[in-house]
C-alpha cells in the first residue's frame, strides 16, 4: 500500500512498485484512509510519507501495526530529521528512506523489508542504533533472560548493525535459511515479535558494539 498526500508523487511510487513486480492492493491520501484501507487490504508492506493529513505518519504506522503486527512499514519521506526518524522507528517503522532515494533504492529497500530487514538510507542507521543504546543505557539485565547459543549470539551481533540475512549468510558461510531459523528461535526466547524488537534488544545488551577483528561496518 502506497500512502503519500501528494497525487504525483503517490501515483509515480504505485508506478515504479507494480513495473517492479509488486502488487499494489491500496493508495491513500491521509492517515485516516491509510487505516482504513489497510485493515480491508491487509498489505504485506506499507509505503507511508510522514507528513500526511491527520493522523500523521507515526501514528499511522502505530495504528496499522497494531492491527497487524505481521505487516512492515517503510517510512518515505522528504524529512531526514532525528525527530521525525526516531519518532518513526519508535512507532514500529522496519525502515526509513528519504524521498531523495533513487527508484532502485526504493524497489530493494520494499524487498528487504518484506523480508523482514531493516533499511535506512545511509547515515541515518548510525543515528537509530546511537539513539536506541542511549535510551538502553539505564536498563538492568533481568537474569531470567533465556541463554542464547553462540551461533545466535553472532547472528545477532549482524542483526544489530543492520545487516540482511543474505550479508549475515554470506559472512558466515551459512544458507539464508539457516540464518532465519537462527533468528525464529532466537525470538521465541527473547518472547520478542520482530526484528525490529530483537534490534533493540541487541542494542540494549551492547552487541552492536562488539567488532570481531575482520568486522568492516555496514549499514543497511
Amino acid at each position: 500500500m502506497v500512502v503519500d498526500d501528494h497525487p504525483m508523487w503517490r501515483d509515480a511510487v504505485e508506478r515504479d512498485l507494480a513495473a517492479a513486480g509488486f502488487e499494489v492492493v491500496a493508495v491513500a491520501a491521509n492517515g485516516t484512509d491509510a487505516i482504513n484501507r489497510f485493515k480491508a487490504a491487509r498489505p504485506q508492506v506499507v509505503v507511508l510519507d510522514l507528513q500526511i493529513p491527520a493522523p500523521a505518519g507515526d501514528e499511522v504506522t502505530a495504528a496499522v501495526l497494531a492491527h497487524d503486527p505481521s505487516s512492515r512499514v517503510l517510512i518515505l519521506s522528504a524529512s531526514g530529521e532525528q525527530g521525525d526518524v526516531l519518532a518513526a522507528v519508535k512507532a514500529g517503522a522496519t525502515g526509513y528512506l528519504v524521498k531523495s532515494a533513487s527508484r532502485e533504492e526504493l524497489i530493494e529497500a520494499v524487498r528487504r523489508v518484506a523480508a523482514g530487514d531493516t533499511v535506512f538510507t545511509p547515515g541515518l542507521a548510525g543515528l537509530v542504533l546511537g539513539e536506541f543504546r542511549r535510551m538502553s543505557s539505564g536498563a538492568t539485565e533481568d537474569d531470567g533472560t533465556p541463554r542464547l547459543t553462540e551461533r545466535e549470539t553472532e547472528i545477532l551481533r549482524y542483526v544489530a548493525k543492520g545487516m540482511s540475512y543474505k550479508q549475515i549468510a554470506e559472512r558466515l558461510v551459512l544458507s539464508h535459511r539457516t540464518v532465519q531459523n537462527h533468528v525464529q528461535n532466537t525470538l521465541r526466547k527473547l518472547q520478542l515479535h520482530n526484528r525490529v524488537e530483537l534490534t533493540r534488544w541487541a542494542i540494549a545488551q551492547g552487541l552492536d558494539d562488539l567488532d570481531g577483528p575482520d568486522d568492516d561496518r555496514e549499514s543497511a
